[in-house]
């Protein structure tokens, strides 16, 4: 396979190499090395059905199902998509319930943070892309926090972050923050630096779903998460991606955070999306801090 950078800083896009192909003992262990590295990969014009797509994620760890406590007897996973279209082909409303937790995700967060087991990566696959707008952003927090000044570093360093799923879309609609999709799982307590077990690389985790930090009040800690992602989303720790059919994307959300980005809401959109869930070879059981 052939590697080129995405930014000076972080990300890679990787070239010719087929997705659907790889398998745990060929490819991937390059794959997964260049994760740790880089934090994001990109690969280009990739035919890659659903149960090829699944195969993959699982290369990285168990698969994220948020809907197991929901489903019938003899239902199966389905791999979610982040979409505005209806089963039957229909644009779904942009003041709907749906298209407004899709707006939650404009705002900078690492996925699942929420959860007992947060997110290792999210794989996106472009199925159906719009004329314009729709970007995916990412932001290194590693980078970011090596170069981040002293006396901001020192405010959140050692400290942990308490995460829930219905602050972030209290941001969007107090109303939609009320729905029970978002109050299933208890607030998670986290450290506030991610270490990767694999390099030593450090990492400020954190994200929409943060409201809370250790030592400080609830205003006080609002003020200094605003900040600390202020500063980690600056343009040149970003890289925005506009789609194409056929790309897939995947990052490391231990060291990136990422925002979705407007599209033209009447016309169709659809990315396939499958969330790995950390374990403890991730680092899981390091940054658990006690609930």
């Amino acid at each position: 396979m052939k590697i080129r950078p995405l930014t000076p800083k972080f990300g890679m896009e990787i070239f010719d190499l087929t997705l659907s192909e790889v398998t745990e003992a060929t490819e991937f262990p390059e794959i997964r090395r260049l994760f740790e590295e880089h934090s994001v990969l990109l690969f280009r014009n990739q035919k890659i059905d659903e149960l090829q797509h699944l195969k993959f994620g699982q290369l990285f760890g168990p698969i994220e199902d948020r809907l197991v406590d929901e489903r019938e007897p003899g239902d199966t996973y389905k791999i979610p998509k982040v979409s505005n279209v209806r089963e039957d082909g229909s644009i779904i409303d942009e003041l709907d319930e749906h298209t407004l937790h899709l707006k939650a995700n404009f705002q900078w967060h690492a996925d699942s943070t929420f959860m007992p087991s947060p997110a290792l990566t999210n794989i996106l696959i472009a199925r159906l892309v719009t004329s314009s707008g729709g970007e995916t952003e990412l932001a290194s927090t590693r980078v970011s926090w090596s170069v981040m000044p002293k006396k901001l570093k020192e405010s959140i360093r050692g400290r942990g972050i308490w995460h829930r799923y219905a602050h972030s879309r209290a941001k969007v609609d107090p109303n939609l923050a009320k729905l029970s999709m978002f109050h299933k799982w208890k607030d998670q307590h986290w450290k506030s630096v991610w270490t990767n077990p694999v390099n030593g690389q450090e990492a400020l985790y954190i994200a929409s779903h943060a409201y809370k930090v250790d030592g400080y009040s609830s205003a006080q800690s609002e003020l200094l998460i605003s900040e600390l992602i202020e500063f980690c989303t600056q343009p040149h720790f970003v890289y925005s991606h506009r789609w194409k059919v056929g790309d897939v994307l995947l990052w490391d959300q231990r060291a990136v955070l990422h925002r979705g980005r407007p599209w033209p809401y009447r016309e169709p959109r659809t990315l396939s999306s499958i969330c790995v869930s950390t374990t403890e070879t991730d680092g899981l059981e390091q940054i658990r801090l006690s609930t």
